[in-house]
C-alpha cells in the first residue's frame, strides 16, 4: 500500500493528474469534495458559516452560494481564518475517515489524497510521497482566463493569494511537470504510478 498527497496550485494541472491516477487504479480521496461534503445543506458546518457570515451566503435551495462566501473571504485575512477554523477541523476529521476507509478496503492499493492545501496545513503526515503539479504562474493565469473566464487581474490574485511555488516545491518528493502536453504530463504519471506500483516509494 502506498499513501500519496498530491497537491498544486490553481489551474497546475493537479485535478488531470488525480484523474489520470484515478484511471491507473488509485483510490483518490478529494479533499475539494470532502469540503462540500461538511457544508452540504442542513450541515452543522454550513450552520456555523452562516452564523459567522450572514444568512445572505444561503442559497434558496439551502446550499452555500460559494462564489457569495469567496468573495467575502478573498483577500481579508481575518475572515479567512474565522472560516478556515470553522471547516478545517471537519475536513481533516473527514479526510482521516476516508483515507482510513480506503486503506481498510485495499490494503494492497494505492491510496492518493488530492489536497490543494497541503502546505499551508500540513501536520503529522501519513505519506510515503507528496506529489506535486507544478506550471510557471504565466501558463496558470492564461489556464484561468482562457478556461475559467477570469480576468487576468483575478487570475493572477488568485496565484499570489496561494503560498508560492517555492514553498510547494520544496516538500516534493515527486514533481509533475504539466506546462507541456497531456501526453507529456501522462508520461510523467505512467513513469509515477510504475514506481508506486513496484514499491519504489
Amino acid at each position: 500500500m502506498a499513501m500519496i498527497a498530491l497537491t498544486g496550485g490553481i489551474a497546475s494541472g493537479k485535478s488531470t493528474i488525480a484523474r489520470l491516477l484515478a484511471d491507473r487504479g488509485a483510490v483518490i480521496v478529494d479533499a475539494d469534495q470532502i469540503v462540500r461534503d461538511v457544508q452540504s445543506p442542513g450541515s452543522p458546518i454550513l450552520a456555523e458559516i452562516a452564523e459567522a457570515f450572514g444568512t445572505g451566503i444561503i442559497q434558496a435551495d439551502g446550499s452555500l452560494d460559494r462564489a457569495g462566501l469567496g468573495a467575502l473571504v478573498f483577500g481579508d485575512e481575518v475572515r479567512l481564518r474565522r472560516l478556515n477554523a470553522i471547516v478545517h477541523p471537519a475536513v481533516q476529521a473527514e479526510s482521516a475517515r476516508r483515507l482510513a476507509q480506503a486503506v481498510a478496503d485495499d490494503p494492497a492499493g494505492v491510496v492518493v489524497y488530492d489536497v490543494p492545501l497541503l502546505v499551508e496545513a500540513r501536520v503529522n503526515d501519513p505519506w510515503d510521497q507528496v506529489v506535486v503539479a507544478h506550471a510557471p504562474a504565466e501558463i496558470r493565469t492564461r489556464r484561468l482566463v482562457e478556461l475559467r473566464g477570469l480576468t487576468e487581474a483575478d487570475a493572477t490574485a488568485r496565484i499570489a493569494s496561494q503560498v508560492s511555488d517555492e514553498q510547494r516545491l520544496a516538500v516534493a518528493d515527486v514533481v509533475i511537470d504539466t506546462a507541456g502536453t497531456l501526453a507529456e504530463t501522462e508520461d510523467q504519471v505512467d513513469h509515477l504510478w510504475d514506481r508506486l506500483r513496484r514499491g519504489a516509494v
